[in-house]
């Protein structure tokens, strides 16, 4: 089963946080009209092609996945390939590579393998941005087995930072929270449409009972911050 809803009508595609993410880029890099832009898991491309509107720039974007979607950004140069074969193919150079939630589906061989390729495609000012979940302090609403397996996942992006922090002591940290306020029937409809890869393996019994779970546990509006920690590597 496919992750093809993690930014499908959620917060995460909301005007408001695509807003907030981009201005907490152009924060940690300097980007200008002339940039060159790549993201890395790109799903829909909503985040860069907003970069592209706001940036004023002059090329478009590339976004790769292993997804196509049929209403994928206009504003993006999209392609349906691995990452690693497209960087292994390519010879272009970019200012911000874009690495979204999306390293923790890799091997750790795959993800030395990646950066280190994503590093030879960067302009000499450029910069790789690799964001995860909070590892420590996450408030993604969950039930029970939702709640396990998440912690399964954190603890191995927990692996994956040390990895990458080992490999590249100049590495530096910083964190990307916004403030979701949804209602639980919207948020149901998401757990339905298995928004996180921790959902995706569950049967339909399993997310039944953990809809009933979050009926039970939360109320009509859920209000709570979405955190991410982002890594941040220079050429």
């Amino acid at each position: 089963m496919s992750l093809k809803n993690w930014d499908n009508k959620t917060w995460l595609s909301s005007k408001r946080y695509i807003q907030s993410f981009n201005s907490f880029l152009i924060k940690q890099i300097k980007l200008n009209t002339n940039s060159h832009i790549l993201d890395i898991g790109c799903g829909r491309g909503k985040i860069i092609g907003s970069l592209y509107s706001k940036l004023r720039l002059k090329e478009k974007p590339t976004g790769i996945d292993i997804e196509i979607h049929k209403d994928k950004d206009k504003r993006i140069n999209f392609k349906k390939i691995d990452a690693i074969r497209y960087l292994k193919n390519n010879n272009k150079k970019f200012d911000l590579i874009l690495i979204k939630q999306t390293i923790h589906f890799l091997s750790f061989k795959e993800i030395k393998k990646l950066i280190s390729l994503c590093k030879t495609k960067l302009k000499k000012e450029g910069k790789i941005l690799i964001f995860t979940l909070e590892t420590s302090k996450n408030e993604i609403p969950t039930f029970l087995l939702m709640k396990k397996k998440l912690k399964i996942s954190l603890n191995r992006d927990k692996k994956i930072i040390l990895l990458l922090s080992k490999l590249y002591p100049s590495i530096k940290k910083r964190k990307f929270t916004f403030k979701v306020r949804i209602l639980i029937k919207k948020y149901i409809q998401m757990i339905n449409n298995r928004y996180i890869s921790i959902l995706l393996n569950m049967s339909k019994n399993q997310i039944l009972k953990g809809i009933d779970e979050i009926n039970n546990k939360y109320r009509k509006t859920l209000i709570f911050n979405d955190k991410l920690i982002c890594l941040i590597l220079n050429k």
